[in-house]
């Protein structure tokens, strides 16, 4: 009968196997990888995240960040008032103060004027009253045309079928006043701040400038103050730049509108010159004075006449004024300016049109001189 031999091991197997160690250089290679991964997803992350809340907090924060950026503009439009007036001894106190008071005065003078044409065309509106009646009478018999070869073309039976019943409710009229009402205030607290923050802008002009650099790190605040020079002579140059501009343009329109005895010609054609400048949507805007002047007055070669000139100037400052004069400073594609007033404009509605494209040079400006951001700025540009 065959028995079970056991074999003792060998001492060789016996003795324990040697761990070779791990190579530090692949260790430290495989940890550099790792930490890659994660500052790609971190950056990848706050590339999306961040836009997303900054839009956010614009919406929400609308009314403050429309109301500074207001008192901003017009901060810059003051500036060579004070500064004038510091060249004659006065100090900046008190040429901010002017300033202010110069603007206010401006303001009360045009409400005043505006207003006074605004009741002199409301009495004069009820003699337009029949001509309205007319061209209404005139579509409802058109109207009525449509619908007799309507009904000689379908069936009394399918038409009775395709009846769909209809509920009248009410509208909600009294919230709709309560909104209203809640926006009168605010925007009526938004004028109340804007001559305070006005001031406070020109009188400490020299010390928010300052201390803005000195937010920054000593090696970075030379291109701090750099950036926010070269800030400062864009939003210059896109005031007065559309400021001319806005007198050209008004001027031929205030001649133009004039040699057609348009009904206060010599402010509609300044309305329509400035409303011209909003870009894209101002041949719409600058239109409608003129025509809503010209109701029952204007005849077809009138109307004509007044979009040709609309339009023709809009092109001519658009194509040839507007990059001679704002061109050297305000270097946008037209495709960043159309999608800055398509996000400004929904967020902020029409003082977002207003404000969209200062904003954009701005960042722009601040995009060309921070490394990391040099190739947005670069995207941004012409």
């Amino acid at each position: 009968m065959a028995t079970n031999r056991i074999i003792p091991p060998r001492p060789e197997q016996l003795a324990p196997k040697e761990v070779q160690p791990p190579d530090p250089e692949v260790k430290e290679q495989e940890r550099t990888k790792r930490l890659e991964k994660t500052v790609r997803a971190g950056a990848i992350a706050q590339v999306v995240i961040a836009p997303v809340v900054i839009l956010a907090v614009c919406y929400v924060a609308k009314m403050v960040l429309v109301t500074l950026l207001i008192s901003l503009l017009l901060a810059f439009m003051l500036e060579p008032v004070v500064t004038w007036l510091e060249r004659i001894r006065a100090p900046r106190s008190v040429g901010s103060l002017l300033a202010i008071l110069l603007l206010l005065g401006i303001a009360w003078a045009g409400s005043y004027f505006f207003y006074n044409r605004a009741v002199n065309f409301m009495q004069e509106l009820p003699r337009y009253s029949q001509k309205f009646r007319d061209t209404a009478s005139h579509l409802r018999q058109k109207t009525n045309q449509v619908e007799k070869a309507t009904e000689n073309i379908l069936p009394k039976d399918a038409k009775q079928k395709n009846v769909v019943p209809v509920s009248v409710q009410d509208s909600g009229g009294t919230g709709m006043i309560t909104k209203h009402l809640a926006m009168m205030t605010e925007i009526a607290a938004m004028i109340g701040f804007i001559p305070f923050l006005v001031y406070f802008m020109l009188s400490w002009q020299e010390h928010a400038r300052t201390k803005t650099v000195q937010l920054f790190r000593p090696e970075h605040r030379t291109t701090a103050y750099v950036t926010l020079g070269q800030i400062s002579l864009m939003m210059r140059s896109f005031i007065n730049g559309n400021f001319i501009i806005g007198v050209f343009m008004g001027a031929v329109s205030v001649v133009v509108f004039g040699l057609l005895h348009l009904q206060y010609f010599y402010f509609i054609g300044f309305i329509s010159g400035f409303l011209s400048l909003v870009p894209y949507l101002g041949v719409i805007l600058a239109i409608l004075p003129p025509l809503g002047a010209g109701i029952g007055s204007l005849s077809l070669t009138g109307i004509i006449i007044v979009c040709v000139t609309v339009l023709g100037l809009h092109v001519f400052a658009m194509n040839v004024l507007y990059p001679k004069v704002i061109g050297k400073r305000l270097q946008l594609n037209p495709l960043v300016v159309t999608i800055s007033l398509l996000v400004w404009g929904w967020i902020w509605g029409a003082m977002g049109l207003i404000l969209a494209v200062p904003m954009m040079g701005a960042i722009k400006i601040i995009c060309d001189h921070v490394d990391s951001l040099r190739p947005i700025g670069a995207w941004m540009g012409e």
